[in-house]
């Protein structure tokens, strides 16, 4: 990045940053792209960790976004060009070094072993590249946990016993039942033995280790683990780099950045994904409610005549100030509808998340699941453990799969009308969730229409891009013509429902 070659080429790296920023739904424009250059010139490049916040700030409007720009950022300004690091002598030694760096906490030992865990144990064997997960399939660093975690306590012990009066899993526990040296023996006396006590005679190698796990074994455990994602990330790091090395730098910006969680389709989202959803989940949920309920608010009311005869006795009778009926507080009822045939199968994980959400925020909520039969599922999905799937509960559920595995449109909404229409009422508001796929079944419109009219507000989210609408067996054409329909694949689109499209009464 420092070469003459890659300095007259700087301008051009950061319009291309710009293109692939804009590739994966950044919004950047030019303004943004001058100014990165200009931080880029205050800055330098002697400090690359500042230069990349440098960038951000100049470049990203919002925080949710840090993620993607980070990845694009290594490959349009790497760290360094070719090997970073020799070739090391074996794997066996590669995990040495890395426990030994989990258990310090060196971040530049672990930088270091990066490079050298990607020159060793990264290369394709089948073509040119590198492969951070053929890398980190080999080393797994994920074994290393435990005994970087016994290594760190080994050290916090010996540091005890010099007398440094160290506390947490190094220490010796209440009462000093169980004290150790450096080697981790135990150095305690052992009590008198009674006559059917044989425990004096085992090995003291042999006597298992009593001592209790502690509060701050699990702190440890957990930055330890923290530790091991951070080196993982780094080995992914120095991979992009590499290949962008002998790869086309647009072509891998383009394919191999995953796309961030805001825009993360919930169709393919892994069980990982999902449970960084639910954070974003809560908030979206009570903004949902309290959209619905301000709905009920907005506008005016009928005038009270009397407070406005009152209050006209301080202009000499004149009504120049009309006083409005006060309206009673509304708290909307909710009512979801879900597909949770297999078709939607990881919509319906995010379903059951937004449900749960949903069930904070509402006085009442009431749920109902349908694969080709309808039945209410409230209770289920309250009991249920965040990232489960309802689809396979469903899929052997009788009362859902009344007319077959196949999700039907036709018999989900007229199970609903003939069975379950009693739960809604003029405070209910219908959130549909479902593909409209109804596998060129009858589209049973009047059974979605009794549902429209009975209910306050009905509103369909559907998963699927809309250019796919009405494609094959979908009728969200049709469906949409009688409730509003809005595309809501990811969570940036479900904000946009919850912000903008939730219309306003």
């Amino acid at each position: 990045m420092n070469s003459p070659a890659e300095s007259s080429a700087l301008p051009a790296r950061f319009v291309a940053l710009g293109k692939a920023m804009r590739a994966h739904g950044l919004a950047v424009g030019t303004s943004e792209i001058t100014d990165a250059a200009r931080v880029c010139r205050t800055l330098g490049f002697d400090d690359r960790r500042r230069l990349r916040a440098g960038i951000a700030a100049a470049v990203l409007r919002r925080a949710d976004d840090r993620t993607v720009f980070d990845q694009l950022f290594d490959i349009y300004f790497p760290a360094a060009v070719g090997r970073r690091t020799d070739a090391v002598a074996s794997l066996d030694e590669l995990r040495e070094r890395l426990t030994e760096a989990l258990a310090t906490a060196d971040q530049r030992a672990a930088a270091e072993i990066a490079a050298a865990t990607v020159e060793l144990l990264g290369r394709v064997t089948d073509g040119d590249g590198w492969s951070a997960a053929q890398a980190l399939d080999a080393l797994a660093p994920q074994l290393l946990i435990a005994a970087a975690q016994n290594r760190a306590r080994m050290t916090g012990a010996a540091g005890a016993d010099s007398g440094s009066g160290g506390s947490g899993s190094g220490s010796s526990g209440a009462g000093g039942q169980s004290q150790r040296d450096g080697s981790g023996i135990p150095n305690e006396r052992p009590a008198a033995p009674t006559s059917d006590d044989t425990s004096w005679a085992m090995n003291p190698w042999d006597v298992p280790d009593s001592r209790s796990e502690q509060l701050t074994d699990r702190i440890d455990r957990d930055e330890i683990r923290d530790r091991v994602a951070a080196f993982r990330r780094a080995v992914e790091s120095e991979t992009r780099r590499r290949n962008a090395e002998v790869r086309d730098r647009d072509r891998l910006a383009r394919l191999a950045i995953p796309p961030s969680l805001q825009r993360r389709d919930f169709l393919t989202a892994g069980a990982g994904q999902l449970a960084l959803m639910q954070r974003e989940l809560d908030p979206l949920a009570r903004k949902l409610a309290a959209r619905l309920t301000s709905r009920e608010r907005a506008g005016r009311s009928a005038i009270d005549v009397r407070r406005t005869l009152r209050a006209s006795m301080s202009t000499g009778g004149v009504p120049i100030e009309p006083v409005y009926q006060r309206r009673a507080p509304h708290r909307p009822d909710l009512v979801l509808l879900a597909d949770l045939s297999g078709s939607v199968g990881g919509f319906s994980s995010f379903t059951m998340l937004l449900m749960q959400a949903l069930h904070q925020h509402f006085r009442r909520v009431r749920i109902f699941g349908f694969v080709s039969t309808t039945a209410e599922i409230t209770d289920v999905v309250r009991e249920l453990p965040p990232g489960a799937s309802l689809t396979s509960w469903a899929l052997g559920t009788p009362a859902l799969i009344g007319r077959g595995t196949s999700s039907s449109y036709d018999w989900g909404l007229g199970t609903f009308a003939r069975g379950h229409l009693a739960a809604l009422g003029h405070r209910s508001t219908v959130l549909i969730l479902g593909d409209a796929r109804n596998n060129f079944g009858d589209p049973n419109t009047e059974a979605l229409q009794q549902i429209s009219r009975r209910a306050r507000h009905t509103v369909w989210l559907n998963p699927e891009p809309a250019g796919m609408w009405d494609r094959g067996d979908s009728l969200a054409r049709v469906y949409g013509r009688i409730v509003d329909m809005h595309e809501c694949r990811n969570l940036e689109q479900l904000r946009d429902f919850v912000a903008q499209l939730l219309p306003v009464h």
